[in-house]
């Protein structure tokens, strides 16, 4: 993992396309400024594992409905 230190206004790039830039730090709180390209999906890593952990159940239940059809044509 890399570390940075970082000042309101400051930024960092990632790749040629991603700018992440520290907007304001308020106590324990800082508000970062993410400048990506329309097709980059940005997600809070705590919505991100519940999108995960939807399409493996979606997944299985598909597997699931997938194996009774095969059952039910024998």
């Amino acid at each position: 993992m890399l570390v940075l230190t970082r000042k309101v206004g400051e930024s960092i790039q990632i790749g040629e396309d991603i700018t992440v830039k520290v907007l304001e730090v308020e106590g324990e709180q800082i508000k970062l400024g993410i400048d990506a390209p329309r097709d980059v999906d940005i997600y809070r890593s705590e919505i991100y594992q519940q999108i995960l952990e939807a399409n493996q159940q979606a997944s299985q239940t598909k597997n699931s409905i997938n194996l009774l059809k095969n059952l039910k044509k024998d």
